[in-house]
C-alpha cells in the first residue's frame, strides 16, 4: 500500500477516491515526462562528451528510483502538486503549484 493513506489524501472528506485517483494518475504523467526530459538531457550531455559521469548518477534519484505514481502521490501529499477542481482559478498573486 502507498503511505499515504486515502484519509490524509482525502483532506478530511473533501475529495473522494476518484478525485484522488485521477490527480495521482496525472501527477503521474507529469513524473514520467519530467524523467524523460532529464533522461534526454542526460544522454545528449553523454552523447557531445560533456561529462564522463553514467548516465544513472546525471538523472534525479527521486525520478529514477521511485516508481511514477508514488512519486505523484508523495508530492500531493507535500502539496507540491494541487487538486483543482473544475472552475477553480488559483488566486492572482500567487505562483501556483502544479496541477493535476
Amino acid at each position: 500500500m502507498i503511505y499515504p493513506t486515502f484519509e490524509e489524501l482525502s483532506k478530511n472528506g473533501k475529495y473522494n477516491r476518484y478525485t484522488i485517483a485521477m490527480a495521482a494518475a496525472k501527477g503521474a504523467r507529469l513524473v514520467t515526462e519530467e524523467y524523460l526530459e532529464e533522461r534526454e538531457h542526460a544522454e545528449e550531455m553523454i552523447r557531445r562528451k560533456e561529462t564522463d559521469k553514467p548516465l544513472a548518477a546525471l538523472i534525479d534519484t527521486e525520478l529514477r528510483d521511485e516508481k511514477a505514481v508514488r512519486t505523484s502521490v508523495h508530492r500531493l501529499r507535500t502539496g507540491e502538486y494541487l487538486i483543482k477542481e473544475e472552475g477553480e482559478e488559483a488566486p492572482a498573486n500567487e505562483e501556483p503549484a502544479e496541477e493535476t
